[in-house]
């Protein structure tokens, strides 16, 4: 059911406003920004405004509300462009893009990643395959910008990580991320730091690639701070402690850092010299190095996600045409205040975004009235075309100029650079400078050149184009950085190999590489079927309540929005080619508006907008309602249908369980042999439930251990409490077998002396008036003087004894069970115990006597203890760890475990930190 705003939040649409006026949009705009309605449409162009506070518009019940629907059913939203964008995809098997600025581009793809989920992909016959990120800007030119990595990084990280990478807590601390005296950071740089990690983890990053992001950026921090100073006529590194921080993070020798910051390698001939550089020259190449190894690592990155989330195996014989939904992120182009050339790029580029979106939404638009021969009167705009082709064309646009003067041979400077401008567009209309308009008191003569941008005038500085154009890496850092012990570091630098004599081709400039690049992007996007998202940014200070007027308006004026509504409001807002018309859905309501039209209403069409549209709109209600009758009709017959089945095998299946298990109680095996009838689809998990149940179930449980002897129970409880404390940690445990507890007293473990210790435990039950064994074997130990020796382990229900097996099993000294504070084992399948005392007189054993293979007596020892103790109100504390830390003597030690090959039977062997016992190998 289509949902649409009341007139309280004013026009959704800009189409609708009552007259086409700045006053009348810049009145709506506000009135929807104060809302809290952000997003409004032109057409099919959605303009977006900053809110500067977190709303809840973007979760899944909100995607929910706008799939598969038209763009005119729900309010004006971010994810109704999406789902068009989609659509235009699914149904016309057309690439289609969305050029969008800000941070809401995350929350286009949500919805376009969403639209490609499982159950879209199998409705529609698609798949998500793949994707391919393009860098298309040049991104170290913003190296001395705000990263918000970095802020990150030094807010967020832990305190060791800061310390291997030799960072303070302290943004301030850095030159390089210093904007106007005041840092720009987040409330959340723990949270966000760990979330762009655990991305890099999820995405495929090793923990060495991770390290190697942070030690790179650590890099661009610690270089930021270098300072260089003169003795005489010999540059030096002021703070020169940084050399070594530098070597560490590069993985480098620190006298070759030193010497690639303060001297240039030169071959001239045969011969090669190294050349120092001047305060100056030191200086620019920190820098160059600082932005150059920040795009490489951008780049690298990219690269990497690239190679995770590539398409792999395409073929299109299986997967169809190779269709995709674009996304220009253009967010952050406008951050610089310097009007520098970094600056002066980012302005170029918005020109030239500008002009596409004029060719495509404006030009393209009114030609095609033309072409269709329907009257129009034409509607005037600014074509920044002009701005365009005033930077970038060939031999006489900004950049031709500056890469010629790069290219000259001799000294060149930016005040040259400067003349040769003035001399090629002296008479250009949108070009000034001081030497041209000497009056002119805002320029300075010899530094400022002035361009009148559709946005508004510009004062461009051309200090450092000249050095930023050339954008000379020294090949020293290239050396440098390719010698580095760290292979990913290493990978980013392969010209670093090329040896100092080789001669490479002279790069492209820096204003060559942008401007091929922005040539590539507006080619491919050109190529697709665009959607636009305008954003605008209510003001300066981020605040969610104002709505600064003079800056909304220059950025509608400068985003031709204005323009834009006065073409879609003198044409036709809804447009179909004549195939694509045959194939729509509503083509009958359609049909009567072709019908008017055949009557010559055209311009009665253009003029009323408001009623077409809202005829239009009611007899798209009406149409939906007949068909929604007619789906709900058949549905519901569908459900009474699958209702009624479901209810005949549900109940089918439980008069099957209740005859199968019906006297359960008189068989033998209490029902284990009878097959659970196959459940319908509906009832798996019902059935799984029910098995547990059935399984777990106290009469089960009662019926196996009713007739259980009081012995059988005590090993019972025994067994639960070993499977309690060692499963998963020890394979073992020894459940399958009885345990028979008074080992030295079967034959098996003591032939020959089963009835000496018999009489000894006599003898010891009536002095210290035990009640029962719980234990005893044959064991190797350590005596107070450090050497093993053979001795058998007794343990009653009140002591632990010692005894010696030569000597017919004579007591040697006795523990009170009491002063058993715990044991610990090791999580192998070895038979060494350590049990803890309250005195720190630790005993240290190995268990021995005939074991079946792959079984062992520690199991069964640790749930007799632990069963025992819990009679008594007692706590055991059992470890399962490997080195066992104890005291011997009052002495602190560690017992680990070794295996040897040649040995054949356990044995301890004292090492530095302790006792070392060595089993047999395999």
């Amino acid at each position: 059911m289509a949902e649409h705003e009341s007139l309280e939040f004013g026009k959704a649409d800009f189409v609708l406003l009552d007259s086409v006026s700045l006053d009348e949009f810049m009145a709506n705009l506000k009135l929807r920004f104060e809302k809290g309605r952000i997003y409004s449409y032109i057409g099919e162009v959605v303009v977006s405004v900053n809110p500067y506070r977190a709303m809840n518009i973007y979760g899944r019940d909100t995607i929910e509300q706008y799939k598969g629907r038209e763009l005119y059913e729900r309010p004006p939203h971010l994810f109704a462009i999406a789902d068009a964008a989609y659509k235009a995809m699914k149904r016309r098997n057309k690439d289609t893009c969305i050029v969008i600025s800000g941070r809401v581009c995350l929350n286009m793809m949500k919805l376009t990643i969403e639209l490609m989920g499982k159950k879209h992909a199998a409705e529609v016959q698609l798949r998500h395959i793949g994707g391919h990120i393009n860098n298309y800007l040049l991104e170290k030119v913003g190296v001395k910008s705000v990263f918000k990595c970095i802020f990150q990084l030094v807010k967020g990280a832990p305190d060791a990580q800061l310390r291997s990478l030799h960072i303070q807590r302290d943004p301030t601390a850095y030159t390089y991320i210093k904007v106007g005296g005041q840092i720009k950071s987040s409330i959340n740089d723990s949270a966000d730091f760990k979330a762009v990690t655990d991305a890099m983890k999820v995405i495929g990053f090793t923990t060495e690639e991770i390290q190697t992001v942070y030690k790179i950026l650590a890099t661009i921090l610690h270089l930021g701070n270098l300072k260089f100073g003169s003795d005489g006529d010999v540059t030096l590194i002021e703070n020169s402690k940084l050399v070594s921080v530098l070597g560490d993070l590069l993985s480098t020798k620190d006298e070759n850092v030193e010497k690639a910051l303060l001297y240039r390698t030169v071959a001239t001939g045969r011969d090669v010299i190294d050349k120092q550089h001047t305060h100056q020259e030191a200086s620019y190449g920190r820098d160059a190095l600082a932005k150059a190894i920040y795009e490489r690592l951008f780049c690298w990155i990219v690269g990497r996600i690239n190679d995770v989330i590539e398409v792999k195996n395409y073929d299109a014989r299986v997967h169809g045409k190779n269709t995709v939904i674009g996304v220009l992120d253009i967010y952050g182009f406008e951050i610089f205040q310097n009007n520098s050339f970094e600056q002066f790029c980012i302005n170029y580029c918005n020109e030239k975004l500008q002009q596409l979106f004029i060719q495509l939404v404006l030009k393209q638009e009114q030609e095609e009235y033309q072409r269709e021969g329907i009257p129009w009167k034409h509607i005037d705009y600014f074509n920044n075309q002009i701005i365009v082709d005033l930077v970038e064309q060939q031999h006489k646009g900004i950049f031709a100029v500056l890469d010629e003067a790069c290219m000259n041979v001799g000294k060149v400077t930016d005040e040259m650079f400067l003349q040769a401008l003035n001399g090629k567009l002296a008479k250009h209309a949108h070009y000034t400078s001081r030497k041209l308009s000497p009056t002119d008191k805002n320029l300075e003569f010899d530094r400022d050149f002035r361009i009148r941008h559709y946005a508004g005038d510009v004062v461009y500085s051309v200090v450092g184009f000249i050095d930023k154009n050339k954008d000379t890496l020294f090949q020293d850092f290239k050396r440098l950085l390719y010698n580095s012990s760290n292979p990913v570091l290493k990978a980013m630098w392969p010209e670093g190999k090329l040896s100092i004599t080789e001669v490479t081709k002279r790069p492209l400039t820096a204003a060559t590489l942008f401007k091929n690049s922005m040539i590539s992007l507006v080619e491919n996007l050109a190529s697709k079927e665009p959607y636009y998202v305008r954003c605008i940014k209510p003001n300066d200070v981020k605040s969610p309540l104002l709505f600064e007027h003079e800056r909304c308006k220059h950025q509608v004026e400068y985003l031709g929005l204005l323009e834009n509504v006065r073409v879609r409001r003198a044409g036709f807002a809804n447009r179909q080619t004549y195939p694509r018309f045959l194939q729509s859905k509503n083509w009958l309501i359609c049909l009567e508006i072709i019908h008017i039209v055949c009557l010559d209403k055209v311009t009665i069409l253009i003029m009323i907008f408001h009623t077409l549209f809202l005829s239009l709109f009611c007899h798209s209600q009406v149409w939906r309602g007949t068909l929604a009758r007619m789906r709900y009709r058949r549905m519901r017959a569908a459900l009474i249908i699958i209702r009624a089945y479901r209810r005949y095998k549900v109940k089918s299946y439980i008069r099957e369980v209740n005859r199968r298990f019906k006297n359960v109680r008189g068989m033998k095996d209490h029902g284990k042999h009878v097959k659970w009838p196959t459940p319908p689809k509906v009832l798996r998990k019902f059935e799984e439930a029910l098995r547990n149940i059935y399984n777990r179930s106290e009469w089960w449980a009662w019926t196996l251990i009713k007739d259980l002897s009081p012995e059988e129970m005590v090993q019972i409880r025994a067994k639960v409490a070993t499977l309690e404390c060692l499963k998963g940690q020890r394979a073992d445990l020894g459940l399958q077998r009885a345990w028979e507890g008074n080992y030295l007293v079967s034959k098996k473990d003591s032939p020959g002396t089963a009835s000496s210790f018999t009489l000894v435990s006599s003898d010891l039950q009536r002095k210290d008036k035990f009640m029962r064994v719980l234990f005893s074997c044959n064991v190797r130990k350590i005596n107070r003087f450090n050497k093993a020796e053979d001795r058998a382990l007794l343990i009653t229900d009140r002591h632990l004894y010692k005894m010696d097996p030569v000597k017919l099993y004579k007591p040697m000294k006795s523990i009170p069970l009491y002063n058993v504070t715990g044991v610990s084992i090791s999580p192998g399948k070895d038979q060494l115990v350590v049990f803890h005392t309250k005195d720190n007189r630790d005993l240290i054993v190995c268990l021995q006597g005939m074991v079946p293979a792959g079984d062992s007596r520690i199991g069964e020892l640790v749930g007799t203890l632990l069963s025992h103790f819990k009679s008594e109100k007692r706590k055991l504390q059992v470890n399962i760890v490997s080195p066992i830390h104890c005291s011997m003597n009052g002495r602190k030690c560690t017992v680990i475990v070794e295996t040897k090959i040649n040995q054949s039977q356990p044995d301890f062997i004292k090492s530095r930190s302790g006792y070392i016992l060595s089993v047999p190998g395999n």
